[in-house]
């Protein structure tokens, strides 16, 4: 803690967003894994016996997504499947009204760790002028050496620690970002495709048929 503290004074003032950015990123990223580790541990358990419950009573399916609705998938089944005497066109519009509605939740946070990624870097920037702009001012031709080299040397560690600082923030950000935007493709590949199969199933229950699902 006390480095941590030696290391934000060298630093200068740009540490203090750069400090405040690293610490909203990791509060965001533990939210978004365990958001994410909640819908990968259930989801395909719940939509699996939800798709099977379908195909024999609809409304012991509902009840089992209403009890899963913290899932996204859940959700958009739920929301579609309340929508009674729907044909199938109307049952797809549901489906794909549903599944846009969910769309920001599960890109929740995105536009921040853009944001960080693309500030970090340039409040760095800025802390190297800072910084360079304080070791001119203390730099005296006239008299260069001893105390003088003091203030020289402290500008230009505070434009370094700034800037690796701002590096770091950023790149840091970049993984996290690109790490999500992974998890929320991986899902809405599996939404579509588990949407398919409630869609098809419905598709024989609207002609007559008995639905079937293994």
């Amino acid at each position: 803690m006390q480095r941590l503290n030696e290391l934000i004074a060298e630093g200068g003032i740009i540490m203090l967003p750069l400090l405040g950015f690293s610490i909203v990123v990791l509060a965001l990223a533990i939210e978004r894994f365990v958001f994410w580790y909640r819908v990968k541990r259930r989801q395909h358990k719940v939509i699996q016996e939800v798709l099977k419950l379908y195909a024999h009573d609809s409304e012991l399916a509902i009840e089992k997504l209403k009890r899963n609705l913290d899932l996204p998938v859940a959700r958009i089944f739920w929301e579609a499947l309340n929508l009674k005497d729907a044909n199938p066109e109307e049952f797809r519009l549901a489906l794909d009204g549903a599944i846009q509605a969910e769309l920001p939740l599960m890109k929740r946070f995105a536009p921040i760790f853009d944001t960080v990624v693309g500030l970090a870097p340039l409040l760095g920037l800025l802390g190297t002028i800072l910084g360079l702009i304080r070791s001119f001012s203390s730099l005296n031709l006239g008299e260069i050496g001893g105390t003088k080299t003091l203030g020289v040397t402290a500008g230009i560690s505070e434009a370094l620690i700034a800037t690796a600082t701002g590096l770091v923030v950023a790149v840091i950000a970049l993984l996290l970002a690109n790490t999500f935007r992974a998890f929320y493709q991986r899902q809405l590949g599996l939404i579509e495709e588990y949407s398919v199969q409630l869609e098809l199933l419905h598709r024989r229950t609207h002609r007559g048929l008995e639905p079937s699902y293994a």
